[in-house]
């Protein structure tokens, strides 16, 4: 799906993964962000994170989108919250994105770690721009049970795109990271971050019945309500994972 496709899709969503508000705060709770912190958070999408650590423990940060249109929601929402000039707002390509290296003591991607090609490149991006005492916060998705064969090709993915939850584990000692603390999605969760993006985009394709998106967006709703309801329910699971350089 392209950009423009996620810009549609996501029109309505705060925080652009399978995350509720109560797990978006034991987030903050479990990493400890102290103030006067520097985070990076690289594929920011509508800057959900950044602005709401920038208020809640007093950091300031840097986000990093492709996107436009989620970055204007981004900084919108940084000046609601009152913490505009704490937080800057870039646009361009995160996997990219030439941070300052050990600059920042929180370094952030929630579930795009598609920017370095999948997990393990995305921590090397991530590890470079962190303090060697710092904290990553990396977004996953993880098997919770190994799919049947005939879901790799219903759901467009490769067996090894992700792995079980301890097959997640070993993917960071491997990078030479040790895992601290997680919050998981639940399938209640997964299912309102879904689920809302079929009403989302039920309601633009009823306005926009002859725009050059349309048929492009009515075939991904087709696809993801029934690979979800077929196969990704029951074998998806999303985690936010706290992580710091292994001792």
């Amino acid at each position: 799906m392209s950009l423009r496709h996620h810009e549609i899709a996501e029109a309505r969503h705060r925080t652009l993964n399978p995350v509720t508000e109560e797990k978006l705060r034991l987030l903050g709770e479990v990493t400890r962000p102290e103030a006067g912190q520097r985070h990076l958070d690289l594929a920011c999408g509508k800057g959900e994170l950044l602005a709401r650590w920038a208020r809640d423990y007093g950091t300031t940060g840097v986000g990093v989108d492709i996107s436009g249109v989620f970055l204007e929601a981004a900084r919108e929402r940084a000046a609601e919250l009152g913490v505009a000039e704490r937080l800057h707002f870039e646009r361009g390509d995160a996997g990219a994105y030439e941070a300052e290296p050990g600059g920042y003591d929180l370094v952030s991607c929630l579930g795009a770690t598609w920017i370095g090609g999948g997990l393990t490149g995305t921590l090397e991006l991530m590890r470079r721009a962190v303090r060697p005492d710092g904290t990553l916060i990396v977004g996953e998705v993880y098997w919770r049970t190994e799919p049947p064969a005939e879901a790799w090709e219903a759901m467009d993915m490769e067996p090894d795109d992700f792995a079980s939850l301890i097959g997640t584990n070993e993917r960071f000692e491997a990078a030479g990271l040790e895992l601290v603390e997680m919050v998981l999605a639940d399938p209640d969760s997964f299912d309102r971050y879904v689920a809302s993006q079929w009403r989302t985009i039920s309601d633009w394709l009823r306005a926009h019945p002859d725009h050059s998106d349309t048929p492009d967006m009515r075939d991904f709703l087709r696809h993801s309500r029934e690979t979800h309801l077929a196969y990704g329910r029951d074998y998806l699971g999303w985690g936010a994972f706290v992580l710091r350089p292994a001792p």
